[in-house]
């Protein structure tokens, strides 16, 4: 039996972020374009070789992008929107950058969540223009792999089924004809990367493990038969991941060289599927074994055991031996971590460790003598350790019933009190929370954290920066403010360092959008809240002003989703154990005086399971998490909540589930559709859709807002109608956040007048 080792992508930050630090210096044209291609080049080729010194067999390219590969995808087939003014027969770097980020007062693309990571990528909106292949960068890949390092590598692209899916701006009746017009283009691609060598051609399907319609089953058998009809000799293995291969008996017979299937996310089904319908002898077999979403070491003799029960039960002559999901997703190695516990740091696999795990099972399942170390060992220690035995987490859980997830009153009840308790204006104005990060406040945090300054000498320094900013909000006229999050890094690592059961890393990086990267914290005990850590800073904001000052914490899930998470307890467990140290910080808040508090749950729907018919369970203890964190507080205290990108449209019952007193919501790239959707289901509660983009650098002007305001007035009451960005604005300057929000109180005041005219 021949057995290949591979994985179908590794991360592209660069084991100390250089990609990142590349990226944006070409942005602030620090580096020129021509140096700036040459460096992202030498980055690339510098991961095959570290892949190929680890011992990995066949090697990805196409797994690397300059901002997101569904954005390069759009652009090599045309998919520029007309707002652009793209001409030319390649996208320049300016056109593609402007579709990521925006530019010159044109709105950037949509942004949303891959799949149920914690990732986003560009949204790809189709125009029924013109079609065409303007440059095969996978080529380009692939040729200077094999010029410059001699190898043969596997490119990857993602699949036209999954594209088009993920795409936008096309009528449910056209997606066949949408995806119908895209595979000659992708059989020119192929085509051209056959010619130069490439011998397999690995086409991301991840769409294809959602539920799937008799329509999707025909279209997909429909694509890939035209496929091969086109570029009989492509060798094409299509990867499935995150889920079991929906349709496994149809799908599985698609004319192509091999199917890669997840055996740790979809492994029961896709298990059941193998003994029920077996495996075509004719393809290869892509074992997705090493878990590419999490950073716990494997069980290698396990796991190398299972593999060797799927190839006897698939009977294939023909193996790749990989990672569930591209390790994009995970940091790149462990080998810079100095400062983790030896107990915790031994059971952790990054990137780099995972293909050592790749290797070692591969070389096991071929030899059976092959000796396979007792990789559990360390997990058993572990499991035993008493960050994992807190007696008094474990009482705290069980004391919980169920009036713990219910407020005292319904909200119909409480609005009334709050307003009469808080005495805000029609259109309340506020921001989401934190405020730009500039370089002194990053380099006053590095020098704090390096004992280059004192405590007090940085609290010093916070405190004067949090009194800076509530005087602009006073002066911009905000109505309600925020202390700016000046003492925070990041709204889930913040908290993590402060509640027992998280550990931190030094350069554990992944990627969340763009060349934005995230320190994930890893939840590997039991949570539990020790003392207050919000209120200092909250309580001196609102010592500054007499207007209200929010307190803001991230929720339950939003902490567990954007973690590395312990794998020896449920998820909602863990969720359960963080909600009820939420609950102990809101009632601090509130016994300090703090009357508005927002428990922000960005990453609640990201969550989701893949199916529609596994959301239920999730969103049950997900949605009682936030209930349990939220409900101790009296009637008058008003709780908010805000979401990023997501697609709300189906997902408003939930969110009025939560029973936050009001939401605000990221909604500025496709406002339009959140406004259809709430025609169709209207939503009673507060609520504030985002009225700008804060991912791109350009300001909106008052016109802009007052459009989104008024159209947001026909699906929202006065009562329940908030005015705010729709997101955070940390990663922003300062002069275009003040200019932004000047022209969004501008705007909101304009509406207050309009309204009083009317009366």
């Amino acid at each position: 039996m021949n057995l290949v080792s591979t994985t179908i992508g590794y991360p592209y930050i660069g084991e100390n972020r250089e990609w990142k630090r590349t990226v944006e210096s070409f942005w602030k044209n620090t580096i020129s374009e021509e140096q700036f291609i040459s460096e992202m080049k030498s980055i690339r080729l510098n991961h095959l070789k570290r892949q190929q010194s680890l011992g990995l067999e066949l090697l990805t390219v196409g797994d690397f992008t300059f901002y997101d590969r569904m954005l390069d995808l759009a652009t090599m087939f045309a998919l520029v929107p007309s707002r652009y003014d793209w001409t030319d027969e390649e996208v320049d770097l300016t056109t593609y950058y402007a579709m990521a980020r925006g530019a010159n007062q044109v709105v950037a693309c949509e942004m949303t969540k891959w799949f149920n990571t914690n990732y986003h990528y560009i949204v790809p909106e189709y125009e029924d223009k013109p079609l065409q292949l303007t440059k095969n960068y996978l080529l380009e890949y692939f040729t200077e792999a094999k010029e410059e390092l001699g190898l043969i590598t596997k490119p990857t692209i993602i699949g036209p089924f999954t594209f088009v899916q993920l795409a936008k701006g096309y009528d449910a009746k056209l997606k066949a004809s949408f995806i119908l017009k895209l595979i000659p283009l992708y059989a020119q691609v192929f085509q051209q990367l056959i010619d130069a060598g490439a011998e397999w051609i690995q086409v991301e399907e991840p769409a294809l493990v959602l539920s799937l319609t008799e329509d999707d089953v025909k279209l997909v058998q429909e694509i890939y038969n035209q496929l091969a009809e086109e570029v009989p000799a492509a060798q094409i293995m299509i990867q499935t991941y995150f889920e079991a291969l929906s349709a496994y008996e149809e799908l599985s017979q698609l004319p192509v060289a091999g199917i890669g299937l997840d055996f740790v996310h979809g492994a029961g089904e896709n298990m059941a599927s193998l003994r029920k319908h077996g495996f075509p002898q004719d393809k290869v077999l892509g074992i997705g074994v090493v878990n590419g979403r999490d950073i716990w070491r494997a069980n290698v003799g396990e796991i190398a055991m299972n593999t060797k029960s799927i190839l006897s039960l698939s009977g294939v002559k023909e193996a790749w031996i990989q990672s569930s999901s591209s390790l994009q997703h995970v940091p790149v190695t462990t080998k810079l971590e100095t400062k983790l516990e030896s107990i915790l740091k031994n059971e952790l696999a990054f990137a780099d460790e995972k293909i050592g795990e790749l290797t070692q099972i591969t070389a096991y399942v071929r030899d059976k003598s092959w000796s396979v170390p007792r990789s559990m060992q360390g997990l058993e220690v572990l499991a035993q350790h008493e960050v994992r035995k807190n007696a008094r987490v474990k009482e705290l859980v069980s004391q919980v019933k169920p009036k713990h997830f219910t407020r005292p009153m319904a909200f119909k009840e409480r609005q009334p009190l709050q307003q009469k308790a808080l005495h805000l204006p029609d259109y309340p104005t506020t921001t989401i929370g934190s405020f730009p990060q500039s370089n002194q406040v990053k380099r006053t945090r590095t020098a704090w954290r390096k004992k280059e300054i004192t405590d007090s000498a940085y609290e010093e320094f916070v405190r004067i920066e949090i009194a800076r900013w509530i005087q602009i909000q006073e002066e911009i006229g905000l109505d309600v403010l925020v202390h700016g999050e000046f003492e925070r890094t990041d709204m889930v690592e913040y908290f993590g360092e402060k509640l027992r059961g998280f550990a931190f890393t030094e350069e554990a990086w992944v990627v969340s959008y763009g060349s934005r990267c995230v320190k994930p914290p890893i939840i590997y005990g039991d949570v539990e809240w020790t003392a207050p850590m919000t209120v200092k800073e909250v309580t001196e904001a609102q010592q500054l002003t007499s207007k209200y000052v929010k307190g803001m914490l991230t929720g339950p899930v939003t902490i567990l989703n954007w973690s590395f998470v312990r794998d020896d307890i449920s998820h909602d467990q863990v969720a359960n154990q963080i909600a009820l140290a939420l609950r102990k910080e809101i009632q601090a808040l509130e016994a300090a005086g703090i009357e508005i508090i927002q428990v922000d749950e960005p990453a609640l729907r990201e969550g989701l399971p893949l199916r529609k018919e596994n959301w239920d369970e999730y969103l049950a203890w997900g949605v009682n998490a936030f209930r349990l964190a939220t409900s101790g507080v009296k009637n008058e205290t008003q709780i908010h909540t805000h979401m990023c990108y997501c697609e709300f449209n189906d997902f408003i019952e939930p969110i009025r589930a939560l029973d936050a007193d009001v939401i605000s919501i990221e909604t500025s790239r496709s406002h339009g559709e959140l406004i259809h959707s709430l025609k169709q289901k209207p939503y009673e509660l507060g609520i504030g859709l985002g009225v700008y983009d804060i991912h791109s650098p350009r300001v909106p002007s008052i016109e802009e807002i007052d459009t989104i305001l008024k159209d947001s007035l026909e699906v929202i009451s006065k009562e329940q109608f908030w005015v705010n960005p729709d997101c955070g604005l940390k990663t922003r300057r300062e002069e275009e956040t003040i200019a932004s929000l000047k022209n969004m109180v501008a705007a909101t005041q304009k509406l207050r007048q309009q309204q009083r005219q009317t009366i």
